[in-house]
């Protein structure tokens, strides 16, 4: 079988891809492979009662299949150069957030229209932050939320199923130059193309590493981010996320000089399970809804960690944090703020007694057995620093799910047309180790779109 364009990979640098390319010229023959299910098909076995915890599917489809990891985000679309990738580096800061505010647009075409942009612009927090030695990042956010985001990409894989060929549950093993293409071998089938387009996602990065390493495509070592998600009262954030809903909070520790920061913050949200290479950690999902809205806020504590020779094996170490977690735990730990700076595991009952009904059934233990101390002591820092923006951050019934554990691909050498050193193969999206973020992957690929057609 023979296409003008293979995508591998259904998240959002794939969906926002092959969109661009049927807009821009409807008659090219385009292919998405996914190792995932479809959006329909997308369901976690977690339903809270007779399954409460992680049962290891072969494929998470909370991590794979349309939509990539971010269809069951909370839909947080951040239009910045300050986070969430390094995609101005190759394209210009200028257009980096043209694309981005285009590809707002196209959410608000397909029905994201209603929903709110929020801007950290010339609030008054940022001077509260400062004061008290914390950095609140610049950007605009549009928050579709969990369903709302759904729905948005109902629709666009409605506009693509009549003019792009999607194979759903189909992994693809290896990717082959040819003298004039590309050949994607699957295990029944392969197939050709003139560009191919590989935007695989944080999920894929030892697949991607593979590929590199089997096409002598040259890659350096990225960092990995490990931490906690915090879940607390909903009121104690409230002035904060009923104003700005994301704020993107930086922490220099005093001890170590290290990185803290806030992400993927989710008001009135719940906590889950993300299963990833068969790892369980934990992440964060929020409701427009208000029916599906809990009494709860929760976000990421996360500190990034750089390597430099001769380790290069970034994800690795994150790994065997999160395993630790979950030979302790048999999946997520969670634990009071006060039981960890007392020294001491939480249990089933200090939990219940608490003022905060936890979202996610999670093993009570003790993280200090999990964490390195120098990022396990930068993290309380950092909620005693929040503390004096939004006191009762540092209550002792605060609760702390881990790991948290943002794995990044190694980053690939690419040039400004996010190709790589053979002509026609493109790596975007976070797959790519430039991108972090649901804007900027989904800018990637309206980016390469123009590219392969020559729009830009």
């Amino acid at each position: 079988m023979k296409y003008d364009v293979i995508i591998i990979g259904a998240g959002p640098g794939g969906i926002y891809s092959a969109y661009e390319l049927m807009r821009q010229k409807a008659d090219l023959k385009i292919a998405v492979f996914e190792v995932g299910h479809a959006l329909e098909r997308r369901k976690c076995p977690i339903d809270g009662d007779k399954v409460k915890s992680c049962v290891k599917c072969s494929c998470c489809s909370i991590m794979s299949g349309f939509g990539g990891a971010g269809a069951f985000s909370d839909g947080k679309y951040n239009i910045t150069n300050d986070f969430g990738g390094t995609l101005h580096e190759h394209v210009g800061k200028k257009k980096a957030i043209e694309l981005m505010r285009y590809v707002d647009e196209i959410n608000m075409k397909y029905g994201g229209e209603g929903t709110r942009l929020y801007s950290t612009a010339g609030t008054h927090f940022k001077k509260l932050c400062l004061q008290n030695n914390l950095n609140l990042l610049d950007a605009s956010v549009r928050h579709l939320g969990t369903d709302i985001n759904y729905i948005v990409l109902e629709n666009l894989y409605a506009e693509l199923k009549n003019q792009v060929e999607f194979y759903f549950d189909t992994p693809v093993l290896s990717v082959e130059r040819m003298e004039d293409g590309y050949r994607v071998i699957c295990e029944k089938d392969a197939y050709e193309c003139d560009k191919c387009v590989i935007s695989v996602g944080r999920s894929g990065s030892k697949w991607m590493e593979k590929v590199c390493g089997e096409l002598a495509i040259p890659t350096k070592s990225n960092r990995v981010d490990i931490g906690v998600r915090v879940e607390l009262p909903a009121v104690i954030f409230s002035h904060l996320t009923d104003e700005l809903y994301e704020s993107k909070i930086v922490y220099r520790t005093e001890k170590f000089e290290d990185s803290v920061r806030t992400f993927c913050m989710n008001p009135h949200g719940i906590v889950v399970n993300e299963n990833t290479n068969g790892i369980v950690t934990v992440n964060g999902h929020s409701y427009e809804g208000a029916e599906k809205q809990t009494e709860n806020t929760n976000f990421a504590l996360l500190v990034a960690k750089h390597f430099s020779e001769p380790f290069k094996d970034s994800n690795g170490y994150g790994e065997s944090i999160a395993r630790l977690s979950n030979m302790l735990g048999g999946g997520v730990i969670v634990q009071r703020f006060g039981d960890l700076v007392r020294g001491r595991r939480s249990n089933a009952k200090r939990i219940e007694e608490g003022i905060i009904e936890p979202t996610l059934a999670a093993t009570p233990g003790d993280l200090s057995l999990v964490l390195p101390k120098r990022i396990l002591d930068g993290i309380i820092e950092m909620i005693y620093a929040l503390d004096k923006i939004a006191p009762g951050t540092a209550n002792d019934d605060t609760l702390m799910y881990g790991v948290e554990v943002k794995f990044y691909n190694m980053e690939v050498e690419i040039d400004e047309h996010l190709e790589t050193k053979y002509k026609g193969l493109y790596i975007i999206g976070d797959g790519s180790g430039v991108t972090h973020s649901l804007s900027h992957a989904s800018a990637s690929g309206v980016f390469v779109a123009r590219e392969i057609v020559g729009a830009q």
